[in-house]
């Protein structure tokens, strides 16, 4: 059996306790206090014998003593164990002791139900866990990654940056390589005007996003979301310190004449918008709302965030010009991100603004992450200029768009009596109008028991009542998406029996 690192322990020569006493006292210590974990395999007594100077029998003396008492367990030709008896010890010792953090009490916390590992493992430690299938997160399909070319890709990224020492602390904006293949991408496709001191790399759009809201929040400040919106938007401006107020949105996008209303009455600092597919209701925003959006942040001087994520994944060909493409006088922050092309695992974002934005964006990247992951900057970038990505992004969106059209068909097939589907042509989900009987509040409870997950009715608001159901289906196949609407259709049910029942 494998066992690279070496057991580090202390003994005292000369002590009036033998030494193999102390060799399993220290042992069962360190088992009681969780470095030790159940299974844990330990060195070979010759090992350990090697390594503490001592005769073999002091050791083996040491180990018999732990597995008459059942704290080790011996297998033959596999070694030595701890014994899964620990789990009890470790339970019975284990006391909630308050432990001295000085934590600040100022900053905003982000809700544990918006903390994914919290609510994955919830799901782990329940039997009904078998099976679940996630139809709540925009998650692209990570098994469609062309992994044979990002291997290759990876391979001569590593070859490259280590032959010529390439692989030191860089520039925080990122590599060059890839802001100038990103860059490229932007001007040719989306429209834009932008240089290489204007665009920034982060680690996801949550990461530019963050940053965006360090940048410009403060205690006195006003920021503005729609009435539904990314969760995580508003914990990160509410984190920041910044005051948030909600604008109405309708089938064209935010409503500008209330805008401008909140803009008169209130120190208006910043707006988040999501105009390629308003999050949730996936809602394009119109090319004349951009433009009045534009005008208004430059009347009242206010910053649009604009996130973009995953706006190369639509079944539009006039998909209108993103924000920051009209913008002249740096008014906008655009957030991109190629998390929805490959994965999140890639943790690859990108942030173009004004050059005085960016190289704010570079301090504060320096002083919290320093640069990023050169090689898989210096991979992604090969990949872009070979036109792999741009041909991977071809073939996703047609299987996306083949797969929301099941989507569709399904929930007027299986669901029709119970929801109506909003018309969107871009984004990873869709959104539902539900009926009157059906209840929001209980839909995430009532759809664990059919083994699916779905977030609670007010994770889109905290302020208006949500009668609707967001849906994502690019994670999921044909088969798995069938099996999700046949389990989500035995909730409505339910609930339609408790309505009628009430």
């Amino acid at each position: 059996m494998l066992r690279p690192w070496n057991l580090n322990m202390e003994i005292v020569r000369g002590s009036s306790t033998p030494i193999h006493m102390q060799i399993a006292e220290t042992i069962v210590d360190e088992i009681q206090r969780g470095r030790f974990s159940p299974g844990s395999v330990l060195p070979g007594t010759r090992e350990l014998a090697n390594k503490l100077q001592l005769n073999r029998k002091t050791v083996v003396q040491a180990y018999d003593e732990l597995i008459s008492k059942g704290w080790l367990t011996t297998e033959s030709k596999r070694g030595t164990f701890v014994s899964s008896r620990v789990l009890m010890v470790n339970q019975a010792s284990k006391v909630n002791k308050p432990l001295f953090m000085p934590i600040s009490s100022t900053k905003h916390r982000l809700p544990a139900s918006l903390v994914p590992i919290d609510h994955q493992n919830r799901q782990l430690h329940q039997k009904s866990a078998a099976h679940l299938i996630n139809l709540s997160d925009d998650l692209p399909d990570a098994r469609l990654i062309p992994y044979p070319l990002f291997s290759r890709a990876m391979r001569h990224a590593t070859t490259t940056l280590t032959r010529n020492n390439k692989l030191h602390y860089a520039d925080p904006k990122g590599s060059t390589i890839l802001r100038k293949a990103i860059l490229y991408m932007l001007n040719m496709e989306r429209g834009f005007h932008a240089d290489l001191e204007q665009i920034c790399i982060v680690r996801g759009s949550q990461m530019g996003l963050f940053l965006a809201a360090h940048l410009l929040a403060d205690s006195d400040s006003c920021f503005v979301v729609e009435q539904l919106h990314s969760p995580m938007a508003r914990e990160t401006f509410k984190n920041c310190g910044a005051k948030l107020l909600t604008v109405s949105h309708d089938q064209h996008g935010i409503n500008i004449d209330a805008l401008e209303k909140l803009c008169i009455n209130h120190p208006v600092k910043a707006i988040y918008v999501t105009p390629h597919h308003q999050m949730p209701t996936a809602v394009v925003m119109s090319l004349e709302n951009r433009k009045a959006l534009l005008k208004l942040a430059e009347r009242y001087q206010f910053t649009i965030i604009e996130d973009d994520s995953g706006c190369e994944l639509n079944d539009s060909k006039t998909m209108p010009a993103p924000i920051a493409s009209m913008d002249n006088n740096g008014h906008v922050i655009y957030i991109g991100s190629l998390s929805k092309v490959l994965a999140p695992g890639f943790r690859l974002g990108y942030v173009v603004a004004s050059s005085p934005i960016i190289s704010h964006y570079a301090n504060n990247i320096t002083m919290m992450d320093r640069h990023g992951n050169t090689m898989i900057e210096t991979a992604i970038a090969e990949l872009l200029h070979t036109g792999e990505i741009k041909r991977h992004i071809n073939k996703i969106t047609k299987i996306y768009n083949e797969r929301k059209a099941h989507l569709i068909d399904l929930i007027q097939s299986e669901l029709g009596e119970f929801c109506t589907i909003m018309p969107s042509s871009s984004g990873l989900g869709l959104w539902l109008d539900l009926a009157t009987h059906i209840r929001p509040d209980l839909l995430t409870e009532d759809a664990e028991k059919q083994k699916i997950i779905l977030h609670c009715a007010n994770y889109y608001s905290e302020q208006t009542a949500v009668f609707g159901l967001r849906l994502c289906f690019a994670h999921l196949n044909i088969d798995e998406m069938t099996s999700a609407i046949n389990r989500l259709k035995n909730v409505f049910f339910y609930q339609t029996k408790m309505a009628l029942s009430a």
